[in-house]
């Protein structure tokens, strides 16, 4: 058989989420309904922000980068996995699993910064208000997702990169529902000890840095409330914060449970219902938790719909 990138396996075999025969199409369907509504919701928040003028912030400008992460993310993994609901196997191609692997890290870990990003603008527009114009002028909010996607592009490739050294024999069965690390590591016929020391520094890094950059943040911004007389004021404060606060629990809070953690400690069954959050119900629930309940994207939504009806 031909070697392949160092790797005597031309194809992956795919198990999903499950293998139980009566769960496959209550599961394709609600999964199939996730996509959907992940990828409208999206499509839908990019469309009006790029439409409305008003729209065209900074607090926006980040919300339309994160639907477009969020938009290719989704797509990137739910239609491979929603095949396994519906073939007996799901193979995917050696490049196409290293393919698949590259954009998942460079959209996941672009997401991270973003979500980072979005945390300072909060700081600013809250703590710093008198200045948010100077410190959030287009230029720096441009810098700021340049150095979102450089980050996702560096990290996506220093992962794909180790991987591709590694050489899988006889194993070509990925206990997942997409290219992920872990599962490719687990398959392995050579040393996948320096990949584990990459995945740790680097995806620690990935985590660590942006979680405490928020939390700082947020510390902040806590400190800045609480010094708020006005109880309108503390509760339009808190409001402005919270959508942000649950995405990015449930965003590194899942994603830290299957990367972090003690290889030794959980199963690859745990880390599929992990993965699940973060891969599929973030993607989703950004654009609702977001701005589906603001009212300037309501008010944009019902400007759109009435200039396309007259």
């Amino acid at each position: 058989m031909a070697v392949a990138n160092g790797s005597l396996v031309l194809e992956f075999i795919l198990l999903g989420i499950t293998e139980e025969p009566k769960l496959q199409m209550p599961l394709f369907l609600l999964f199939l309904i996730i996509y959907v509504v992940t990828t409208l919701g999206n499509l839908a928040l990019i469309i009006l922000i790029a439409l409305n003028s008003h729209l065209h912030t900074p607090m926006y400008f980040f919300l339309f980068n994160l639907s477009l992460i969020d938009l290719c993310y989704s797509s990137v993994i739910t239609p491979k996995m929603l095949m396994n609901f519906i073939l007996k196997k799901n193979v995917i191609s050696y490049m196409g699993c290293m393919t698949q692997l590259y954009f998942f890290c460079f959209f996941a870990i672009s997401e991270y910064y973003t979500l980072t990003s979005m945390a300072y603008d909060r700081y600013v527009a809250i703590c710093n208000p008198l200045s948010y114009t100077i410190a959030m002028s287009p230029k720096v909010c441009s810098y700021l997702m340049l150095g979102s996607y450089l980050m996702g592009l560096l990290g996506a490739t220093i992962h794909t990169g180790c991987m591709l050294r590694l050489t899988f024999c006889d194993g070509n069965t990925i206990n997942h529902y997409f290219c992920d690390l872990l599962p490719l590591l687990q398959l392995s016929c050579t040393s996948t000890y320096v990949n584990e020391i990459e995945l740790f520094i680097v995806a620690g890094k990935d985590i660590i840095v942006p979680t405490a950059i928020i939390l700082t943040s947020y510390g902040f911004i806590l400190c800045s409330i609480f010094q708020v007389r006005s109880t309108d004021s503390r509760y339009k404060a808190f409001s402005t914060c919270s959508s942000h606060i649950f995405a990015v629990s449930l965003f590194f809070g899942s994603s830290t449970f299957m990367y972090l953690q003690p290889s030794s400690t959980g199963s690859m069954d745990e880390g599929k219902i992990s993965s699940i959050f973060y891969t599929i119900v973030v993607p989703m629930m950004n654009p609702l938790i977001y701005s589906f309940r603001n009212k300037d994207v309501k008010d944009a939504l019902r400007k759109t719909l009435s200039r396309r009806m007259y």
